[in-house]
C-alpha cells in the first residue's frame, strides 16, 4: 500500500466552502509554550494540506529523529512510521476529515487533533511520538496546519494508538474517539524464532554465533534464514534485515 498517495485522497476531500485564519497564532508564542509545557523532546513543522507539502521544519527534529533536516519531505516522514500503526495513521486522518470537515466557521481553528505512532528513528529503533496538530489557515488552495511532535517513550509503553479531538477556547474535547476501520492492518509473516534470528543478524551476529546464544544447531539457524529468504522473495540477508525493519517485522 502507497501509504503517501492514500493520505493524498483523504486529503484531497477537503472542502474548499470556508475560507479563514487562526488570527490568534502566533509561532514565537507556541515555540516559547512548547519549551515550557512539552513533556520531552520534541519538534514542530507546517503542512500543507493541498499541496501534501512541508513548509518548514524546526531543527530539533535532528534531535529527535537524528535525520539530517535538509532529507527531511512529508513523504520521508510518513515513512518512517511503523508499518502496523500505519492503518490507524490513515484511519484517524479519514476521521480528522469528517470531524474538521462538519465544524462550522471559527470553529475549525478551536480544535487541536491528537494522536500516537511509532517513528523509525535513524538509528533503526523505534520511539513513540505524541502527534498533535491545529488548522492555522483554509482557503481555496491552501490548508495549514502546525504540528508537535513529541517523544513520549516514557510515558505510554502499549502500542496501540488512540485520537482524540481537544477543544480550545471552550469548545467540547472527545477522547479516544472511535474509528471506521477503512484500513486493515497487516499480519507478521515471521515466527518468533525467526524473528529473534533477524534481529541476531541485524546486529552483526553469525549463524553459529546465533545458534550459542538461542541453544539450537546452527543447522537450524541456516533452515531458518533459508525460510525467511523463500518467504520475502530477497536475494539476500541483508535485503532480508531491510524488509523485516521496513515493514515492522522485529
Amino acid at each position: 500500500m502507497d501509504v503517501y498517495k492514500e493520505l493524498r485522497k483523504i486529503w484531497d476531500t477537503i472542502s474548499k466552502d470556508y475560507e479563514g485564519k487562526n488570527a490568534s497564532f502566533d509561532i514565537k508564542v507556541h515555540k516559547k509554550l512548547l519549551d515550557i509545557f512539552q513533556v520531552g523532546d520534541y519538534f514542530y513543522y507546517m503542512v500543507n494540506v493541498r499541496k501534501s507539502v512541508l513548509e518548514m521544519v524546526s531543527p530539533e527534529m535532528e534531535k529527535v529523529l537524528g535525520y539530517p533536516l535538509e532529507n527531511m519531505t512529508l513523504d520521508f516522514l510518513v515513512s518512517l512510521m511503523h508499518p502496523e500503526d500505519l492503518p490507524f495513521f490513515l484511519n484517524f486522518e479519514v476521521a480528522v476529515g469528517k470531524f474538521l470537515g462538519s465544524r462550522k466557521g471559527e470553529e475549525l481553528f478551536k480544535y487541536k487533533i491528537q494522536y500516537d505512532f511509532r517513528a523509525r528513528r535513524s538509528d533503526g529503533n523505534y520511539i513513540k511520538i505524541l502527534h498533535q496538530y491545529i488548522v492555522i489557515q483554509k482557503n481555496d488552495t491552501d490548508v495549514l496546519t502546525f504540528a508537535v511532535d513529541t517523544d513520549i517513550t516514557n510515558l505510554k509503553k502499549e502500542n496501540k494508538p488512540t485520537l482524540s479531538f481537544i477543544g480550545m477556547d471552550g469548545e467540547p474535547s472527545y477522547h479516544n474517539v472511535n474509528v471506521d476501520n477503512v484500513f486493515k492492518p497487516t499480519n507478521h509473516i515471521f515466527t518468533r524464532r525467526e524473528r529473534e534470528i533477524i534481529k541476531a543478524l541485524a546486529s552483526g551476529m553469525s549463524s553459529l554465533e546465533i545458534a550459542q546464544s538461542l541453544n539450537i544447531s546452527r543447522h537450524t539457524v541456516d533452515s531458518h534464514r533459508k525460510n525467511m529468504l523463500k518467504k520475502t522473495e530477497a536475494k539476500s540477508t541483508n535485503e532480508v534485515i531491510q524488509i523485516a525493519f521496513k515493514n515492522g517485522w522485529v
